[in-house]
């Protein structure tokens, strides 16, 4: 594997505790060795948090859907003698 994706799947599993991830001591020795290791957690911690928000707001339009799918009719009989 290359070594980009080792790194990005060290970090996943940190992020996600994970079976492979690191011990707690491992991984402060490796953040302490590598400089950017920090800095590339927080950026695919910002990443999920993103993917989370744009999966939830998404969630949200689909059950807004469904509800106006759902209760569009439901009055429709009232609004008909109001009309009349």
């Amino acid at each position: 594997m290359r070594p980009e994706l080792e790194r990005l799947q060290l970090i996943e599993q940190h992020l996600l505790n994970g079976p492979a991830a690191l011990p707690a001591g491992d991984w402060n020795l490796r953040l302490l060795l590598d400089g950017e290791l920090a800095a590339d957690t927080a950026t695919q911690q910002r990443l999920y948090q993103g993917l989370r928000r744009a999966g939830r707001q998404q969630l949200r339009q689909e059950l807004r859907s469904i509800h106006a799918r759902l209760y569009r009719g439901r009055w429709a009989w009232l609004r008909r003698l109001w009309s009349m």
